[in-house]
């Protein structure tokens, strides 16, 4: 059960019915002065975008489309966990509203049957304020979230749950989780217990066999955990570690798997 913590996160939320990119329009806000907490919703996003700058598909009425404006108080060298601290939420939350187990793929998808069911993506802003991040979070919520050809590696809560999955009670859960991680991730020693808590949840941590890619270099090898950064620790062949912080990661499945 998720509790409510004192936070000096404060949520405020301004609701769309269609936006290019709720990331966009949350950091547009930031530039303007907008205090932490700040929330974007959209019924649809025109132009999603995830990881890479690849399109995130926003159909209107089939997923949760979220942005959330932060202004960390933790050194800039500490920020990529805070992709971490959202998987944790977005897990959290779909257990709290539909118990809805899900494995977190390095370094912040969301998976359900080896298919992806959210993406999350972050970005640093300049604002009058300073630095902030934007956090973005698009949960697919029906099958029509994502064409059909896409079935096979893509998911949504309807499926998982074979509910009609409410997009507010996700909300909510949504962001008190997140509030709390966020929290915990600016405590003391709070980086530490946010790569604990993610390598609990996520089988990617350590022991799978992945192969990486970033460009023209791929890499495979074995996940051997998380540096305190949140990068992912890969042991190759030969015995060596690699340390790999951008980029995308596969399961490499046995034969016959």
């Amino acid at each position: 059960m998720l509790k409510r913590a004192m936070s000096k996160l404060v949520p405020q939320i301004l609701r769309f019915e269609s936006l290019p990119s709720t990331n966009l329009e949350a950091a547009q806000r930031a530039i303007e002065g907008a205090a932490e907490g700040l929330c974007v919703v959209a019924t649809e996003q025109t132009a999603g975008r995830g990881r890479l700058q690849r399109q995130w598909i926003s159909p209107k009425g089939a997923g949760l489309y979220f942005t959330v404006v932060l202004r960390p108080r933790i050194h800039q060298s500490s920020w990529p966990l805070i992709t971490l601290a959202a998987a944790l939420a977005v897990h959290e939350a779909l257990l709290e509203a539909y118990s809805l187990k899900t494995d977190i793929k390095w370094p912040n998808d969301i998976l359900s049957n080896n298919r992806k069911l959210c993406g999350i993506l972050a970005e640093t802003v300049d604002t009058t304020k300073g630095l902030a991040v934007v956090l973005g979070i698009g949960i697919n919520l029906t099958s029509s979230a994502f064409p059909p050809e896409l079935c096979e590696i893509a998911t949504c809560v309807q499926l998982e749950t074979g509910k009609v999955p409410n997009l507010e009670i996700i909300l909510r859960n949504l962001i008190v989780a997140l509030d709390l991680r966020y929290e915990m991730l600016q405590a003391v020693r709070g980086g530490e217990e946010i790569v604990r808590e993610w390598s609990l949840r996520s089988s990617y941590a350590s022991g799978k066999r992945i192969r990486f890619a970033n460009g023209r270099e791929v890499l495979e090898g074995t996940t051997r955990g998380l540096e305190s950064d949140g990068a992912l620790r890969v042991e190759t062949a030969e015995g060596k570690i690699r340390i790999v912080r951008a980029g995308d990661v596969t399961e490499l499945r046995t034969l016959g798997v």
